[in-house]
């Protein structure tokens, strides 16, 4: 599944976030998003999946494109449920005080055991601390819960944003070996992530976001070999 933005223009309040967006993940494609804090990256998830405000800027111009399909004024659980596009939101945002399980079965209601066994194979920490509440988990192990939540939507598009954020680099490794796998296997994902050396490692493609636009996109590979991207943001 394709998503494409265009000329997107977005603010809060009276304050711009977002100035001319565009860019596109094609079908089964992997493509990093990476930018200094401040620059617009969570905003943009936020306005893709047309989050209500006050917690995601209101857009002023701009498509957001499924398939080719409009979903400017489509409503969010319709992009996630119809529409086949989930968010992992930065800050993980499990339900502390429900299990494991609940977590996840929230996310799918009235769905088969298939989409539980396929999230537990690709996380199966998860699946032997499926009776426990969410708030007892590891923040790795809580990581891993936002990730399968969104799984379980059976999304086809994956809004990934800074996942590997306060965890520990075997974990981050872990992680991202997983969304590899799920990439391989035709899911399309877009991430946002602070560290740009791993997202550029793990990305097809790539797009430099500063001050709410785009200011350089391309391979990956050419993006870390840039100097400018090297001195600024791989130190």
């Amino acid at each position: 599944m394709t998503l494409e933005i265009k000329g997107l223009c977005a603010s809060y309040s009276h304050m711009p976030v977002l100035d001319n967006v565009s860019l596109k993940l094609e079908d089964g494609e992997s493509v990093a998003l990476i930018g200094a804090n401040g620059a617009g990256k969570s905003s943009l998830m936020r306005t893709v999946m047309r989050l209500p405000q006050p917690g995601a800027p209101k857009l002023a111009f701009g498509e957001i494109l499924l398939n080719g399909k409009l979903i400017n004024d489509m409503p969010t659980h319709k992009i996630v449920r119809q529409a086949g596009m989930s968010l992992c939101p930065e800050g993980r945002h499990v339900f502390g005080n429900l299990s494991v399980l609940e977590n996840l079965l929230l996310a799918a209601p009235g769905q088969g055991e298939n989409d539980l066994e396929t999230v537990f194979e690709c996380f199966p920490r998860l699946a032997e601390r499926q009776k426990q509440r969410a708030h007892t988990l590891s923040g790795g192990e809580q990581q891993m819960l936002a990730v399968a939540r969104a799984l379980m939507t059976r999304c086809k598009v994956l809004l990934l944003d800074e996942p590997s954020m306060g965890l520990a680099p075997l974990l981050v490794e872990n992680l991202f070996e997983t969304l590899n796998r799920l990439n391989r296997q035709g899911l399309s994902i877009l991430l946002v992530e602070q560290n740009a050396a791993l997202a550029l490692r793990t990305a097809g493609r790539a797009y430099l976001m500063e001050t709410g636009r785009i200011v350089l996109s391309g391979p990956a590979a050419e993006l870390a070999s840039n100097p400018l991207v090297r001195k600024a943001y791989l130190g």
